[in-house]
């Protein structure tokens, strides 16, 4: 049977796993870390750092490791490092949740025709992407790198030894890549004064790359014949390792940060985007429609760590019961409203409100903010959930399917690291989306009798946000 190396660079740990031929996990190996944050934004990591991370994973999980057929390898997206002639960096990797660049969205929206250029690229002027952190790093950067490259990118050039390209699914997570060409935005290139050669060539899923440098190709002998396909964005992973492979099918993922999605056939012209939401590639012939928040998990980790909570399963009251409102948006907002600016806020607290309170209060609200998105692409027949964070909570995935009034199948909290290995698998002729597609474990069926509930909560939360960021 075949089997697929996984690497799996997340925003809160480093994974590997070996994958059979039906994408599932065999075994694998984790390392926790962080992200170096700081009170003016900061959001970024050491590349270096995370290199020898995503290495030592590689190390133990090839020990004794079978025949491996491809490598495929899935990353935060929305990251950028700078890197000299050499590829060794003189930047850290700056992460999407970096709200630095604040001022630099503010001052692209008088200089550029901002509505025109997000159809373009499918992004809008945000912190999490590209042209703003360029802009940014152009005021107040040291040392003006010889390329910019995702982390993805700079670790297939360290183990590889030359110029290595990018996927354009990569790419299009970026906010410089142009939708109908699949091509580096010239127009964004001559506002950023920058050339094509800043940037890494953009390549279809299907490319590979073989030929390890000797060093490597001595460290991993396992990997000296396999193809490596070129890192992919880990929410395009997360989607088709959902089972939402159908046209118009929707994920929704809850990891450190949650997102929804939606597949489509990538039209030629590209198919406008709904307001406040974006669009990004999974591979040549389909994209995905979708909105993601900052907020996710985070949320948890945050409250476990600061409400002095116990470590029993968490248990809640009826929905809202409360009287909290809250805005989750603790590393500024993406979808829908994209105000880097925005903090978050909870609004109601009284004498009697507990921790618990505030915890279910978090929960509903990341589910209520998802429901935004939801409504804005038009609802769904069903969402196909997955991520660590909501698999380790039914109750949340009950919130989930209330707020939406959508069934939600859980299929899993391995959505990231199935997906990219049912790309690989794919790519090698070995079989089809549809015969790897997982089931669902379980299926969460929204009640309608707490609908009315949870709407009049969402409208609480828009016009709280309507006071708060007019």
């Amino acid at each position: 049977m075949a089997h697929v190396l996984v690497i799996d660079v997340g925003s809160s740990s480093v994974r590997a796993a070996i994958c059979d031929g039906s994408a599932r996990i065999c075994r694998e190996t984790a390392e926790p870390y962080a992200f170096t944050v700081a009170a003016d934004g900061t959001a970024e990591v050491d590349a270096r750092k995370l290199r020898a991370s995503v290495e030592g994973c590689v190390d133990r999980i090839l020990a004794n490791a079978p025949p491996i057929e491809a490598v495929a390898v899935a990353t935060f997206v929305g990251n950028l490092l700078g890197v000299d002639a050499e590829n060794q960096p003189v930047t850290p990797v700056f992460t999407y949740a970096d709200t630095r660049p604040s001022a630099d969205v503010e001052a692209l929206r008088t200089e550029v025709d901002g509505a025109r250029l997000y159809q373009a690229t499918g992004c809008p002027l945000h912190t999490a992407y590209h042209p703003a952190r360029l802009r940014w790093y152009a005021r107040n950067g040291r040392i003006m790198p010889a390329t910019w490259l995702d982390f993805g990118t700079y670790l297939y050039r360290a183990w590889f030894g030359r110029e290595i390209p990018c996927s354009s699914s990569v790419a299009s997570w970026s906010g410089l890549l142009d939708r109908a060409s699949r091509s580096w935005s010239a127009e964004w290139l001559n506002i950023l004064g920058l050339t094509p050669d800043y940037l890494p060539p953009v390549v279809g899923s299907r490319h590979a790359e073989m030929g390890l440098m000797p060093a490597h190709a001595q460290r991993w002998p396992a990997l000296r014949d396999a193809p490596f396909f070129p890192a992919i964005g880990d929410g395009a992973a997360a989607h088709v390792g959902s089972g939402a492979i159908s046209p118009r099918s929707t994920s929704l993922t809850v990891g450190t940060t949650a997102a929804l999605r939606q597949m489509r056939v990538a039209e030629t012209p590209p198919c406008p985007v709904p307001k406040g939401l974006w669009a990004y590639r999974i591979d040549e012939t389909r994209e995905l429609i979708g909105g993601a928040t900052s907020e996710g998990g985070n949320a948890h980790a945050w409250a476990r760590a600061h409400l002095r909570l116990d470590d029993e399963p968490l248990v809640f009251g009826e929905p809202f019961a409360h009287g909290l409102t809250v805005l989750p948006m603790f590393a500024g907002e993406r979808s829908p409203g994209y105000r880097p600016d925005a903090t978050a806020t909870l609004h109601g607290l009284r004498l009697s409100t507990t921790p618990r309170d505030i915890v279910q209060a978090l929960y509903e609200s990341i589910a209520l903010r998802l429901a935004q998105i939801h409504d804005a692409l038009g609802g769904s027949d069903a969402l196909y959930a997955g991520g660590g964070a909501l698999s380790a909570s039914p109750a949340w995935a009950q919130m989930f399917a209330d707020a939406m009034q959508t069934p939600v199948h859980l299929m899993g909290d391995e959505a990231t690291m199935r997906g990219a290995a049912m790309l690989a698998l794919t790519a090698r002729g070995l079989g089809s989306l549809a015969s790897l597609a997982p089931s669902a474990s379980r299926i969460f069926e929204p009640r309608p009798e707490v609908a009315e509930v949870y709407r009049a909560a969402k409208e609480r939360q828009i016009e709280l946000y309507r006071r708060l960021y007019s």
